[in-house]
């Protein structure tokens, strides 16, 4: 049934099935950080990274911390620290293979999200990751972003999701734990489900 469905395959057949987009829609984009952008970063507490490898393809992971905690450089310029995570390195890795980036920052309770994308750089400058510290702790490193592309998207894919009611909201005993369906996904033999849950419980604790 999936190989029968119609699929497309040139853009011709693409644009008729939308409407035309306003002159806003491209107009809005702008090349730099200004004061709305440097106004939205400050205040969101999360931002999702897209990056690509030129063999293992595209990747998109969450980066979270109090508002404000990435750093505004300069007008063409943003820096994110790297926080303790899995230790797969993924985006780090892809960076370095490929520095084109995808950010998309968001506001708990605002609807609207802002989408910058750019290249990146990593940086071990102590100055800036000391200014980036947190609980008294540095980050091994930093992501620098240069902004080729900044804008502001509109809400409807968050209001569709009723991303902040609690319409949608399911209470965490409705899923199995992490550390059940990581080692069911994995079939990790020498790994049980109590050693992986207490493992990720006592990385929850250590978040710095």
């Amino acid at each position: 049934m999936i190989d029968e469905m119609p699929y497309l395959t040139d853009i011709s057949e693409l644009r008729p099935l939308y409407e035309k987009p306003s002159s806003m829609v491209f107009n809005k984009q702008i090349d730099y950080i200004d004061a709305h952008c440097r106004n939205f970063i400050a205040r969101s507490p999360l931002v999702m990274v897209g990056t690509i490898h030129p063999t293992r393809g595209m990747d998109v992971s969450p980066r979270g911390d109090p508002p404000g905690f990435v750093k505004i450089l300069d007008q063409h310029h943003l820096a994110i620290p790297d926080r303790p995570g899995n230790n797969r390195l993924d985006t780090l890795e892809n960076l370095l293979e490929d520095p084109k980036i995808g950010l998309m920052f968001v506001i708990p309770g605002i609807a609207d999200v802002l989408r910058i994308n750019g290249t990146a750089r990593l940086t071990t400058s102590r100055p800036l990751l000391e200014s980036m510290a947190a609980n008294g702790k540095l980050p091994k490193l930093a992501v620098v972003v240069k902004v080729t592309e900044a804008f502001l998207h509109c809400a409807r894919a968050l209001m569709r999701a009723r991303l902040w009611s609690d319409d949608y909201r399911v209470e965490r005993g409705q899923l199995p734990t992490l550390g059940r369906m990581i080692v069911e996904q994995s079939k990790t033999a020498d790994v049980s489900v109590e050693q992986a849950d207490a493992g990720i419980n006592a990385a929850y604790d250590n978040l710095y």
